[in-house]
């Protein structure tokens, strides 16, 4: 072979192995944007995910934050309650015991 047929077929290699990296490349581009777009739609599925566990969490600690200090608050009532009613007891024994004609 002489070497301008060894030049041209070199050539032509080179020319053939780079068109068909273009070609390969061509088609894993529109794989990339494709699985781009379907990365893209399930985090944003995830982000929504995360999203509604954090209002799940957040709606049930304010729930049992809320029943609690109602519970507190019930029994703090019903406590002051027999408090001023035995308080009020007293101090009307007090009163009926200075008021009772026969025990003076």
């Amino acid at each position: 072979m002489t070497q301008k047929t060894i030049r041209s077929l070199a050539l032509a290699a080179i020319l053939a192995l780079s068109v068909s990296g273009l070609a390969f490349a061509q088609p894993q581009s529109d794989t990339g944007a494709k699985q781009d777009m379907r990365n893209a739609g399930h985090e944003t599925g995830n982000a929504a995910k995360d999203t509604g566990r954090g209002i799940k969490k957040g709606t049930k600690k304010g729930y049992h934050a809320t029943k609690r200090g109602t519970r507190k608050a019930a029994h703090k009532t019903a406590h002051a309650t027999k408090k001023g009613y035995h308080k009020t007891a007293n101090e009307t024994k007090k009163i009926g015991h200075h008021l009772d004609p026969d025990k003076n």
